[in-house]
């Protein structure tokens, strides 16, 4: 029934292409930063769920507040 309905609509088939282009170049953009990324920055953030570290929790807090980005 729904493929009777979209078949109906003049010049629908341009959406899959267009959804199609707008994933490729999502996909593209993501590997090419994932590439070029820092890795100790990616480590760094794979590492961070798994940190359970009171003093690391207080430094994150006290940045935040301070807006001393250096510590």
């Amino acid at each position: 029934m729904y493929k009777n309905v979209l078949q109906s609509i003049e010049g629908i088939t341009i959406y899959p292409i267009i959804s199609f282009i707008v994933f490729g170049l999502f996909f593209i953009v993501m590997l090419i930063w994932l590439i070029r990324a820092d890795k100790n920055y990616l480590s760094r953030m794979s590492n961070l769920p798994l940190e359970n570290d009171e003093h690391s929790i207080q430094t994150e807090s006290n940045k935040k507040f301070t807006g001393n980005k250096n510590e």
